[in-house]
């Protein structure tokens, strides 16, 4: 089998848990995994199989889709819901949302974000979950990340009990932290935040629609139609440019040939196909002028 299960992720799993169940229920293990969720969170994860897992640091390096819920009022460890309460601060029930859309203006296109001291970003070889959990804090280093879109889906703020709580969708670059985001929101509207609930409903052109949950999955399995479930390697890799070439150039490619730059096509990587399938992935070679070398082959 091979190409992309477009898993909707449940709650309550970790992404490699989602890889483990996965291939017991393909019965393959060349399978993996294309941006980590968090336990709490819910949402597309893309899972590269067989051949397809040669595109996963392609696929993961791409724009994702989110939609969060903030909640002002009180700060957490963790940035989100699970962790301990760090600060608390009434919000004042007269706050609208006019006042939010013109702060989120502030957080739209390139920003600077310090990684959560509960993340897997590592810091002199020791990720910094690791650091939190014996009850240290670390230096961490910014990191300039791209917000593209970021809208209010809420009608309205929800007050309740001293706390005010809002949703928005965003559309990110890799590397972006949700939970940072909302915290660094509520901060510049003066109140201690964290994120609520996060769900993740695109990654590059995989979206919710094309998902299946795992008893689906099973479901497919059992019926004897798992292949069914796998979308094509290309749409994992619809973002990158295409060089498509004839049926003479496919030997070549599929044996991993440097081979003449196309003109046409001008990227630092691009895909090169053949009667819609695949063959490969190639870049401008490092050293040979108009020349192009492969960096995956299929």
């Amino acid at each position: 089998m091979d190409g992309i299960l477009p898993l909707w992720k449940p709650k309550g799993f970790t992404s490699h848990d989602c890889v483990s169940k996965a291939r017991g229920m393909l019965r393959t293990k060349k399978i993996g995994h294309t941006g980590t969720l968090d336990p709490d969170v819910e949402g597309v994860l893309p899972l590269c199989v067989g051949k397809a897992t040669k595109i996963v640091p392609f696929l993961t390096d791409t724009d994702k889709v989110y939609e969060a819920k903030v909640k002002l009022g009180f700060s957490t460890e963790t940035e989100d819901a699970t962790g301990e309460v760090l600060a608390t601060e009434q919000v004042n029930p007269s706050l609208q949302l006019e006042e939010i859309e013109q702060i989120l203006e502030g957080f739209r296109g390139e920003i600077t974000q310090v990684p959560p001291m509960y993340s897997a970003v590592k810091v002199k070889g020791k990720k910094l979950y690791e650091y939190a959990r014996e009850g240290l804090e670390v230096d961490r280093p910014e990191r300039q990340v791209t917000i593209k879109e970021l809208t209010l889906l809420s009608d309205e703020v929800h007050h309740e009990e001293g706390t005010a709580t809002f949703s928005i969708r965003v559309v990110c670059s890799k590397g972006t932290y949700i939970r940072t985001l909302c915290v660094d929101i509520g901060q510049a509207l003066g109140y201690p935040a964290h994120m609520d609930t996060l769900v993740r409903t695109r990654t590059a052109d995989i979206e919710r629609a094309d998902c299946y949950t795992f008893d689906e999955v099973q479901q497919k399995v059992d019926e004897g139609h798992g292949e069914q479930l796998l979308l094509p390697i290309s749409k994992g890799l619809s973002h990158l440019a295409t060089w498509t070439v004839n049926e003479d150039l496919k030997p070549l490619i599929k044996h991993g040939r440097v081979l003449d730059e196309p003109e046409h096509v001008k990227a630092d990587v691009f895909t090169v196909q053949c009667n819609g399938e695949v063959l490969a992935i190639y870049q401008p070679h490092p050293s040979k002028a108009g020349k192009v070398k492969p960096v995956r082959v299929f």
